[in-house]
């Protein structure tokens, strides 16, 4: 039988066994495919969780804020560029307008056999990937563990590239790398464990005079999931690159971060050929299925476009804050 809980404090909603939900967008359909069962702990009327607010240089958004708020708050969009329009380019305006920030980053795979009744997949309780032998294209080309599936959050390509801390209740404070492990136990989608809530996210101080953008390729125009994205920041000086962080989504089943196209990029000149060369490198050391090798070249076209539309764009004002040294690949 299923049970609605309507907890109004933080408190009570950790001491109710059950599934928390959020905007509902991912746990809906998983309850109606029956990969959800039991209570949900509706977190709608919990305070303080919907709220985009500075403290002490960071930026503090709650698990509770929509995507649509995220993509259109004015300090988003002012300091953290490449956030906003990460939110703004997932779904469709009306899921965004219920999506959230903490459902985003805990969404689970939306692979046809995990999502398919009966299939013996591994997050479904299974015993093996049948993505591995089966029907694979929109699947992974780094191949980093017993999963193949793509990681399902843009956010968290997003927030990768940033320095960022994922506040949690009923648990220690996390990391992207340690919220997500190194996907070596596929049967998990976190590391989450069970009973601990997800209450938002703080970023780090803003580069200033960051140039950034965000790139993804999908196989229609609207309202699909990406087949690559891809997340550029830039700091120019005298027309040579300081800061480069170039993370990547739909290619593994975790976001990456490409240190490679870093290394090639910062401290060279901001220059076209700099970029191609960069992008160039983008696919080493991924191990593609047999399906989903065209996402190599895929890949490297995304990142020199996502580049270039970084070193065109206009460069932020300095932050109210200290600037913040980039944050070191994990």
């Amino acid at each position: 039988m299923t049970t609605l809980e309507l907890p109004t404090t933080l408190d009570a909603a950790l001491g109710r066994p059950g599934e928390p939900r959020a905007g509902g967008t991912d746990l809906t359909e998983r309850r109606r495919l029956h990969l959800s069962r039991g209570t949900v702990v509706d977190l709608r009327d919990v305070p303080g969780l919907d709220a985009v607010t500075w403290r002490e240089g960071q930026l503090h958004i709650g698990a509770l804020v929509t995507l649509a708020a995220v993509a259109e708050h004015p300090d988003v969009r002012a300091r953290y560029p490449a956030i906003a329009a990460t939110a703004a380019a997932v779904a469709t305006p009306q899921i965004r307008a219920r999506a959230t920030v903490g459902g985003n980053l805990l969404q689970h795979v939306r692979c046809w056999y995990y999502r398919r009744p009966g299939a013996d997949c591994l997050k479904a309780g299974g015993t093996g990937c049948p993505a591995r032998s089966g029907d694979h294209l929109f699947h992974a080309c780094f191949d980093l563990g017993p999963c193949v599936a793509p990681h399902p959050s843009s956010l968290a390509t997003a927030l990768l590239a940033h320095d960022v801390r994922i506040e949690v209740a009923g648990d220690r404070e996390h990391t992207l790398a340690s919220l997500y492990g190194d996907a070596s136990d596929a049967r998990r989608q976190h590391q989450l464990p069970a009973g601990a809530i997800l209450t938002g996210v703080a970023l780090g101080s803003p580069l200033a005079g960051e140039q950034a953008a965000y790139v993804r390729a999908i196989s229609r125009a609207r309202a699909e999931w990406p087949l690559v994205e891809v997340v550029a920041r830039l700091v120019v000086a005298d027309k040579q690159i300081h800061t480069a962080i170039v993370t990547v989504g739909g290619v593994a089943n975790l976001p990456l971060r490409l240190g490679a196209v870093e290394q090639l990029l910062t401290g060279k000149p901001a220059t076209e050929e700099t970029l191609r060369l960069a992008s160039a490198v983008a696919a080493d050391g991924a191990k593609p299925l047999a399906s989903t090798a065209y996402k190599l070249d895929l890949l490297r076209n995304a990142v020199l476009d996502a580049l270039e539309r970084a070193l065109a764009d206009k460069p932020t004002a300095a932050p109210a804050t200290a600037p913040a040294t980039a944050p070191a690949p994990t």
